[in-house]
């Protein structure tokens, strides 16, 4: 019989992803509770088992820690999340340095039981010494609360390190997780002790203990500026009004009238006791300005704060060039792990427009998942088995060619598939010969399989090169093959086990009536299932495969229906999980006359529509002789243009919209399409490069920021232009919970604006140096800002156009 498996089929690659993510430990912190011991001791534990020639007694893989700020930059404790895999049996969460230290100690601690080991627990004696230290760290840190220096020389830390007299470590002669935790402490506080020189001489010999520092304070650097003036407003709002501070920072919002603040607290809306006006002057009252947030004025229930644009400036501008492509970047899906299904075209039916929305939406979902900081995976589920297959076999039998099959197999084999598809209107015993081969690839016959295994990958290989030239990739190429009967037959015996499955008129279905979502036909008392039957099967399977924390199925609203009565069966079957199943949907694309395909061959391939699109970018680019001979490989580019004006025409609208396919709209490079979001970034890139050429040979770099002058761009234009590249991180985040594209691509139109007119006004050419560089900088920061929002949306940037 036929082997159908995962390895069979060239599925195995769905591990990597996983493994990856099983092999990554997450964490994330505040400017609050800075991990300096936790990354220390990760460093230190980790090196020491990776190069212990001493087998370990635990799996050991190749292991990556992601750091990243916390969205709460006032929590109190780090937190580790631990992936289900080699370092946990189950998702665990580790919440406090003490804990993080332990564990760190403790998953890699094996390779090395000598007396080096940080949390040496085999040596009973030590451990106690090591575990007391903790105890009276832990509570000698939480007392000390001054940050002044008199009073940081009493303070109980410093006192109880000061007594111990430590010369090389606190317990015994080499590091342990104690001496990191004191030395953490030491430097949050900035208390210090020339008794303790000599200590902190010989731990400070470990490199990992400075690099630890170097890379917290880099991160931490880099919070998004908004988000800094935010939790800066809520230290102290959160105090005086006692709601929860994630109730009070989503009510933050900018004011309608800027005159009276950046931004503003409406009051009624926290639902706090009392007068909202006179609360609202009562805390403008108590509230203490400072650097970050240099006024504060009540106008009714409203508060409104005003914040220091220098800082703004300054700071998002500088970070935005010291982090480049990670500029927006989250940790909102640390620890956690995404099924995204996308695309699922069925072979030997056309690739058409309408798979265009589910392939870019779903890929646009996955990225900014990724960007987020979830693992996931991405699976393009095919429509490759039933018994239209065995009606394709039959037609090719008569019309098929393999010279045409090689060239072009998706076009070839829906010719063929259209072709049997009349024969069997005019002869019904078409379905019977198409019944009985897909009878012989269920059973396994050799040769019926391997004619629709040549079919599934040639087909692949073709989907693969449309994919390539949208920018998209899989790590996954599943599909409905992939679950044999037996599986079919396990989740018929369940249904009917639990008395959910019923017989009823020929049919096995799942009433679901009191739910207000009717029947759900399961497969019929002849034995033969429905695709019902086979995407519980699939959503099962993932479970156990991935154990994800969400699956999106990125499918037309057409399907809303289908996957209400999927999500409701899995409920029904005890599956807990159901609840992360995500039905993801889109509209239709429609021409003039309406839907931009028919059921009777006449199709718009999805290819001739980029083809044609790209030949008409090709044809507008030539107009302008100079600029086209300045471009490399106009073929590439024309057809990256194409790409961006389909994807943004698409995205442009909420998903669940329809939308009329423009052809005149897609060839536009004016107003607000795709050609001008590129367009707008080569500009960008076109400065730079006349920089670099001027006689005053300007470049911006992290090694160049140190000569920049930011308080020169003082102009309306250039304050606009800054805060729009400010607002990128708030942007990514609310797109991760939107899933919403067309929110992306309204930024990135609004920031290319921005960028219009502040060239427009703000020249680097024939500036003075300091001027010129500033304004450079500038740029430079919305170049990346820009080139970020079009690689999340699916776009490849262009330097030249």
């Amino acid at each position: 019989m036929a082997d159908h498996s995962s390895a069979a089929l060239g599925l195995d690659a769905s591990a990597e992803p996983l493994l990856r993510h099983q092999s990554t430990l997450y964490l994330s912190f505040s400017p609050k509770a800075a991990p300096y011991a936790e990354l220390a001791a990760f460093r230190i534990a980790s090196l020491a088992a990776s190069g212990s020639a001493r087998p370990l007694p635990r799996p050991c893989p190749r292991h990556s820690l992601r750091l990243g700020l916390d969205s709460n930059l006032l929590a109190p404790h780090a937190v580790l999340t631990v992936p289900k895999g080699p370092f946990a049996p189950a998702k665990t969460t580790i919440v406090g340095k003490a804990s993080i230290v332990r564990f760190f100690a403790r998953v890699f601690g094996p390779a090395a039981l000598a007396s080096s080991s940080l949390y040496p627990e085999s040596d009973m004696a030590a451990k106690a010494l090591i575990d007391s230290w903790v105890d009276r760290l832990r509570a000698a840190s939480t007392s000390t609360a001054a940050s002044d220096a008199s009073a940081q020389a009493e303070s109980p830390l410093l006192k109880e390190l000061v007594a111990a007299a430590p010369k090389t470590a606190l317990v015994g002669k080499s590091l342990t997780i104690a001496d990191l935790l004191a030395w953490d402490a030491l430097t949050a506080s900035g208390a210090s002790s020339p008794k303790l020189a000599s200590w902190l001489k010989a731990i400070h010999s470990n490199a990992a203990l400075s690099e630890a520092v170097t890379e917290i304070d880099a991160l931490i650097d880099a919070a998004p500026q908004m988000d800094v003036f935010r939790y800066a407003i809520l230290e102290q709002i959160q105090p005086l009004t006692g709601a929860p501070l994630d109730l009070l920072y989503s009510l933050l919002e900018e004011p309608r009238d800027r005159s009276y603040g950046d931004i503003s607290l409406p009051l009624p809306r926290a639902r706090l006791p009392g007068n909202p006006g006179e609360l609202c002057a009562t805390l403008a009252q108590k509230f203490k300005t400072n650097d970050l947030i240099t006024a504060v004025k009540p106008a009714g229930p409203f508060l409104n704060f005003s914040i220091n644009k220098d800082i703004l400036r300054n700071k998002t501008l500088s970070n935005v060039i010291r982090q480049t492509s990670t500029y927006g970047s989250n940790t909102s899906g640390y620890g956690k792990f995404a099924v995204v299904e996308f695309s699922s075209p069925n072979i030997a039916k056309p690739f058409h427009a309408g798979h265009l929305r589910s392939t870019i939406i779903g890929s646009f979902i996955k990225q900014v998942l990724d960007f987020s900081g979830y693992g996931s995976v991405s699976i393009n589920y095919l429509g490759d088995w039933g018994k239209q297959y065995g009606l394709l076999a039959v037609g090719f039998d008569r019309y098929g060619d393999d010279a045409k099959l090689e060239a072009d197999p998706i076009r070839h084999l829906f010719e063929v598939y259209v072709k049997i598809n009349n024969d069997a209107a005019d002869h019904p015993e078409v379905h019977d010969e198409a019944r009985a081969y897909f009878k012989r690839m269920e059973d396994g016959d050799e040769v019926a399989y391997g004619l629709w295994k040549r079919f599934r990958d040639l087909s692949i290989v073709k989907y693969k090169d449309i994919y390539s030239r949208l920018n998209v990739e899989f790590d996954v190429y599943s599909g409905e093959s992939q679950y044999s009967l037996n599986q079919m037959r396990d989740v018929l015996d369940e249904l009917t086990n639990l008395g959910l499955l019923v017989p009823d008129q020929g049919a096995l279905i799942v009433d679901l009536k009191s739910y207000k979502l009717g029947t759900a036909v399961i497969g019929k008392t002849d034995g033969s299932l429905l695709y019902l039957s086979r995407d519980i099967a699939a959503a099962i399977d993932r479970r156990k495969i991935y154990d994800f924390d969400e699956m999106f199925y990125v499918v037309g609203t057409q399907q809303d229906h289908h996957f209400k009565q999927l999500f409701k069966i899995l409920e029904l079957m005890g599956k807990t999980w159901a609840e992360k199943c995500h039905h993801i949907g889109f509209g239709l694309i429609k021409s003039k006359d309406g839907n931009m395909s028919t059921r009777k061959g006449t199709v718009v391939f999805l290819q001739d529509i980029l083809d044609n699109v790209k030949e008409e970018m090709h044809n507008v680019m030539r107009k302008s002789e100079a600029k086209y001979a300045q471009i490399e490989d106009p073929e590439t580019v024309s057809d990256l243009v194409g790409m961006s004006a389909i994807m943004v025409q698409d995205m442009a609208a909420r998903r669940a919209k329809d939308y009329a396919f423009d052809w005149a709209r897609v060839f536009s490079f004016e107003g607000d399409t795709g050609p001008y979001l590129q367009y707008a970034h080569s500009r960008l890139c076109s400065i730079e490069r006349q920089a670099a050429a001027s006689a005053h040979g300007l470049t911006v770099s992290e090694e160049t920021l140190s000569e920049i002058d930011w308080s020169l761009l003082v102009e309306p234009q250039a304050q606009v232009l800054v805060q729009a590249i400010a607002n990128y991180p708030d942007v990514v985040r609310d797109v991760a919970k939107s899933l919403e594209p067309c929110n992306l691509v309204s930024y990135a139109l609004n920031l290319s604006h921005a960028v219009s007119s502040a060239i427009d006004a703000l020249w680097v050419n024939g500036q003075e140096k300091p001027i010129a560089h500033a304004r450079l900088a500038m740029y430079v920061a919305a170049r990346i800002t820009l080139g970020n929002a079009l690689r999340l949306v699916g776009l490849t940037p262009l330097t030249r156009m």
